[in-house]
Formats: C-alpha cells, sequence, structure tokens
C-alpha cells in the first residue's frame, strides 16, 4: 500500500446555542482543518486537528499538511506510521521554524489520519489495532452543560438534564469569571443541585495568577470537585507545582502543551494529578500515546481533553490502561459517520474500521462548499 495524494479539509462546525464562552475564549464554530490520505488501494485515512474555526489560520494549517509535508509522504507505506512520524517530526527546514503550533498542528492531523488508514486496511477499529478491549468501562464526563456564558439556572438546568436525562455522573464547569465569589457560587449551586454522589469538574482555562488559584480553588474542596483545571497559565511549571503543593482540589492539565517533553515537565515537578494530552495538539496518535505511557509508569490518571471531540480519544481510552475516563462535547456529533455513542454514562466502543474520523455526508457536502 502507497501513498497517492493528500487532500486538504477544512470543517467548521457550529458550537451549542450558536455561541458558548470560558474564561479567555468565546466561540461560534469549531474549526477541524485536517486531511485526506489516500492509498492506491483505494482506502482514505482521515485526520483533523482543533482550532477556534479562524479560516485564515486554519487555511496555514491545511496548506502545511499539503505544501510542506506532502511532498515527503508521496509513495510512502501508511502503514509504517511510527516511522513515518519520526521521519515528519524530525524534517530540518519544518522542524527549524516551529516545533509547536502550525507544523506540530498539521503534523497531528497526518498522523492521526496514517493510523486511520492503518486500521482501516487491517479491517479494525483503531482501539482493537492498539490491543485494547470493548468490555473496558470508560467513563463521560460531559462539558457542554457548563458554560461561563450560560446564566446561573441555565447552568443548573443543563447540568441537571445531562444527569437526569442523558445518565451522565460526571460534569464539568467553567470557572475564571471577572467576581471569584460568583464562580463558588455557581459551583455550589451545580452541586446542591446534582447532589453528592455527582462527580463536577472544574475549568479556568489559565485565568487566573497564582494568588487567585490559592484563594480560590482552596474554596473548591468545599463543594468535593474532582479538579481544578488549568487554574493559571499554561506553561507556568513551577507555579502549577506550588498550587498543588498548597489545595487540597487536585490540578488537571494538558490541552495546551503540545510536546510530550512539555508534559515531562509537569510530571517530573509534581504539577499535576490528571494528566490531559490532546491528540489534536501533541502531534497525533503517535505523541499521545507517549505521553499517556509517561503519566502510566508515574501512576497518574490520563483524561484526555477533546479537540477531536472525542472520535479518536475513545479509541485511545478503550486502548491505553491510564485511560478510564473522557471529555464528551457533541459540536461534531452530525459531521462524522460513526459518531461517537453514550449510554449509561458511559462509552460505546465503536466497531467501524478505522480512527473515527471518516466525515459524514453533511461534512462532505460542507467540504465541497469550502
Amino acid at each position: 500500500m502507497k501513498i497517492t495524494k493528500l487532500e486538504p479539509i477544512i470543517l467548521h462546525a457550529p458550537v451549542t446555542r450558536g455561541g458558548i464562552a470560558d474564561s479567555t475564549h468565546k466561540l461560534t464554530h469549531w474549526g477541524a482543518p485536517g486531511v485526506a490520505v489516500h492509498a492506491d488501494n483505494g482506502l482514505v485515512g482521515y485526520g483533523f486537528s482543533g482550532t477556534h474555526a479562524h479560516l485564515p489560520t486554519d487555511r496555514l494549517i491545511a496548506d502545511c499538511i499539503v505544501n510542506s509535508y506532502g511532498p515527503l509522504l508521496a509513495g510512502e507505506d501508511p502503514r509504517e506510521v511510527r516511522a513515518l512520524w519520526e521521519k515528519l517530526h524530525k524534517q530540518s527546514e519544518i522542524y527549524w521554524v516551529g516545533r509547536a503550533g502550525i507544523t506540530h498542528l498539521a503534523l497531528g492531523a497526518i498522523d492521526i489520519a496514517l493510523w486511520d488508514l492503518k486500521a482501516k486496511e487491517a479491517g479494525l477499529p483503531l482501539w482493537k489495532l492498539l490491543g485494547g478491549s470493548a468490555s473496558k468501562k470508560v467513563e463521560a464526563y460531559n462539558t457542554d452543560g457548563g458554560w461561563l456564558n450560560w446564566p446561573l439556572e441555565v447552568m443548573v438546568s443543563d447540568c441537571k438534564r445531562l444527569v437526569e436525562e442523558e445518565g451522565y455522573r460526571a460534569v464539568k464547569l467553567k470557572v475564571g469569571g471577572p467576581n471569584p465569589k460568583e464562580d463558588l457560587r455557581r459551583v455550589e449551586a451545580v452541586r446542591n443541585a446534582l447532589g453528592p454522589d455527582i462527580r463536577i469538574m472544574t475549568d479556568a482555562n489559565g485565568r487566573w495568577s497564582l494568588p487567585q488559584a490559592i484563594q480560590t480553588a482552596s474554596r473548591l474542596a468545599d463543594f468535593d470537585i474532582a479538579w481544578i483545571e488549568e487554574p493559571i497559565y499554561f506553561d507556568d511549571v513551577d507555579g502549577h507545582r506550588r498550587l498543588a503543593e498548597t489545595i487540597a482540589t487536585p490540578v488537571a492539565l494538558g490541552e495546551q502543551l503540545y510536546t510530550a517533553s512539555h508534559f515531562r515537565d509537569f510530571i517530573q515537578a509534581g504539577a499535576v494529578h490528571y494528566v490531559q494530552p490532546d491528540v489534536v495538539r501533541l502531534a497525533g496518535v503517535t505523541e499521545f500515546w507517549q505521553v499517556a505511557d509517561m503519566a502510566w509508569c508515574n501512576s497518574l490518571p490520563v483524561a484526555p481533553h477533546v479537540g477531536d471531540m472525542c472520535q479518536v480519544h475513545r479509541h485511545l481510552c478503550f486502548a491505553h490502561p491510564a485511560c478510564s475516563l473522557l471529555e464528551y462535547i457533541p459540536w461534531l456529533r452530525d459531521w462524522m459517520e460513526e459518531p461517537a455513542k453514550i449510554e449509561g454514562g458511559h462509552y460505546i466502543a465503536p466497531e467501524a474500521p478505522g480512527a473515527g474520523m471518516t466525515p459524514s455526508r453533511k461534512a462532505l457536502a460542507e467540504i465541497n462548499r469550502a
């Protein structure tokens, strides 16, 4: 099997209720720039990144995929995924201008597409190709009811619906608003509405200073919060270490870390309790696996961030022993041929061959108009 063509793809999917916000971002659409890798046997592998749907930036990612990495893949065997990852990752001209950012996002989309193609050629879902089991329990926690721009009554109602009607046993709330006391009131209201048996995660999206985080996050223990995610600036290893040593609530982070070595620094410093790699921020499945192995060796759980809207991550969670908890956001549900399924608060192992990134007819129609 040989690679014959790389075809750029850009999808923009609308988010819930026309717009969401956390402490640092406002979105109306989720971007999925990516690639279709064509092979000489007629199979196509798909891989996407995840962005805030800024079209000029998405075009840069797609251009990097096809014009910078594409010539390096022509005629290669896509089943040799790890070797190809090494080849692309260490390509000197690209490595010189970006070990993270656009070039890394582009490499991640390619790597996902190659794993998708490898699994399709084997006739297996990716989790089975990687040695996983469908009998494993992968719990879902829902992020799509706790946005910071929801009024308090809407947020509480949404969280109750997710628990009482959809069966989730864990939800995540955004914090980091202008008034820390309002953050705590919102968390308290949801805890009172859901009762003591539902897990609640919180996420500040890097908004707080270290003193603010110490003061506010220390209060979260009053509401039995599972973790505080990205409490301070994303790259501050020592600040996260100091916070982790100060407060009782565990610290989660990783969605803004682009390399395995960056995760290594946080893990070795004791600055993180829940490791949150994202297959679209790291350079695909290959680097995600490196981080998951690292966390596993340090007795730390992996709870991935889902820039892919959980399509690939569900496969990785069924396959890797460090993963048993996975975020759920539904924004690509109508855009994928085999969208993620959840029953009783747990993921159902996908059955179709591949990594779960094949676009639906609706998505392909949108691509054709892009």
